[in-house]
């Protein structure tokens, strides 16, 4: 095309500013006379049209390949029809052409029948939020975390959080987190549909919440909004933010040790995002988030307990049932009411406000965590089940406590293994190193009862008398204390 716009460009101006004749000008190009006029008619080379050509097979089918496609666009994109199917629907309605002719119809069919949006404006002070997935080596272990997202349209700052799973405690987390990430609450949220926060679906507009995000938006007072359903475009900026955040924070896939580091890495790398200055803006995100801040709500003076609470029976077995799932509990709270409260990665046991134990949140179904501690008090009253005893059969012990429990019953069989437990016990109170250590030092000396490594566990301290002191006891300043009279001893010593 250029080296015909420049003998276009050639021709004319010969003949139009040098004055060369048309007839000189078709022997010098080759060109015939009717070409050399239709350039020195035309500043430039006109466009090549093709004419649309006849098509008479498929032509007569348009309108029906037409209707399946839009009626299609209110089906699950997993049950629309293929360009295959449509072709195998036509055919037997008399269709004689190829399949490549119907794919490529319907190719230009769905790309020409798109939705068409309309440019949104995004004001200071709103959000949107979104879970999405990644995967991630965690202590050694590829696996996928869901990832909590929320963003600031204006700004376009953003926050992410990594977790198990997406239920109403990393829903309730994520928010407490991202909001004390951006120092205060959006005015206005939008959200998809999703269970975590939408219990049923009344209209287009009207939504039934769920307690959790009831009791979430009461703590915080920010104003909810959800998008159509599939209408996803509502939220695009925080869809596009999962997307972004999976892109370059999770390609190469990370190693890490487990969701602190994680979290702790990607906030990390929010904080490094806010140097950034998006397409279209004059500032960076840490400039704009200021705007954004101005016309946040403020943070409550406390801070909102992100946990899902339920109370329930500990059975026979000393056990609490919590999202189809059984943690331990001291064996004195047996058969007592308590307060489970689930946490994104942990299950606190509560009885009348004291915290009787804690568990880490299982995330399978049916299964149990047992802390062998819990079970100690009643083997020392059944210390035949010591043996077989299910939460102790897991239990890794240093090697000193099975050379204890040898000596022990060595000396005292029976009684030996009453002793031994009643040493398990101080498990109780302190440290599995610090017990670990008072049972070396037992053995060494060949002292070994419990009352020995109950001793050891407390540091030797240098015996130092007390001192009487007058701070703090200002009204003792002002006695005078008269001196004794020493004569009155030399009776006893005969004057002496």
């Amino acid at each position: 095309m250029l080296r015909d716009m420049e003998e276009w460009n050639k021709i004319r101006q010969q003949v139009l500013r040098d004055g060369v004749s048309i007839r000189e000008m078709c022997r010098q190009t080759g060109h015939h006379h009717t070409t050399i006029r239709r350039i020195l008619d035309n500043p430039s080379p006109p466009e090549f049209k093709c004419p649309e050509r006849p098509r008479p097979k498929i032509d007569p089918f348009m309108e029906r390949i037409t209707g399946i496609v839009q009626s299609d666009k209110s089906m699950p994109r997993k049950q629309r029809h293929t360009a295959k199917r449509i072709f195998e629907v036509i055919q037997s309605e008399g269709y004689s052409g190829s399949y490549t002719t119907i794919k490529d119809v319907v190719r230009e069919l769905k790309q020409t029948s798109q939705e068409v949006f309309v440019p949104l404006i995004h004001r200071p002070g709103e959000a949107q939020m979104d879970f999405g997935e990644a995967l991630v080596k965690m202590d050694g272990v590829l696996r996928k975390v869901m990832l909590f997202a929320m963003s600031l349209p204006y700004s376009g700052a953003m926050f992410i959080s990594a977790y198990e799973r997406e239920c109403t405690e990393t829903f309730q987390d994520g928010h407490v987190r991202a909001f004390r990430f951006f120092e205060g609450v959006p005015k206005r949220i939008s959200y998809d549909n999703a269970k975590t926060s939408v219990a049923q679906i009344l209209g287009t507009y009207q939504r039934k919440l769920t307690y959790g995000f009831l009791q979430l938006q009461s703590h915080y007072l920010f104003e909810e909004h959800f998008c159509q359903v599939r209408c996803p475009n509502e939220k695009g900026v925080v869809e596009g933010v999962v997307k972004f955040a999976r892109l370059n924070y999770f390609v190469p896939v990370p190693e890490v040790k487990d969701f602190d580091e994680l979290n702790a890495l990607l906030e990390m790398q929010c904080r490094a995002d806010m140097s950034r200055r998006l397409r279209g803006q004059k500032a960076c995100k840490a400039e704009l988030l200021e705007d954004d801040q101005g016309a946040f709500l403020p943070l409550p003076p406390t801070r909102f307990d992100a946990c899902r609470k339920a109370s329930t029976t500990v059975n026979r077995l000393s056990l609490v049932r919590f999202d189809n799932n059984d943690y331990s509990v001291p064996v004195r709270y047996a058969h007592h009411t308590v307060v489970a409260k689930g946490y994104p990665e942990t299950v606190l046991i509560f009885r009348k406000e004291e915290c009787i134990a804690e568990h880490e949140r299982i995330g399978l179904k049916e299964d149990i965590s047992f802390n062998p501690v819990h079970y100690l008090r009643l083997l020392q009253y059944k210390p035949g089940a010591l043996d077989h005893a299910k939460p102790l059969h897991d239990w890794e012990l240093p090697e000193c406590f099975a050379q204890l429990r040898k000596r022990m019953e060595e000396e005292a069989k029976a009684e030996g293994t009453r002793e031994y437990i009643r040493v398990l016990r101080l498990l109780e109170k302190h440290s599995m190193d610090k017990v670990a250590k008072a049972i070396e030092k037992s053995l060494r000396l060949r002292r070994c009862n419990r009352d020995v490594v109950a001793n050891y566990l407390y540091p030797d301290e240098p015996f130092s008398p007390p001192t009487f002191r007058l701070e703090g006891r200002e009204h003792l300043q002002g006695v005078i204390v008269q001196a004794p009279d020493l004569s009155a001893y030399s009776s006893l010593t005969g004057g002496n």
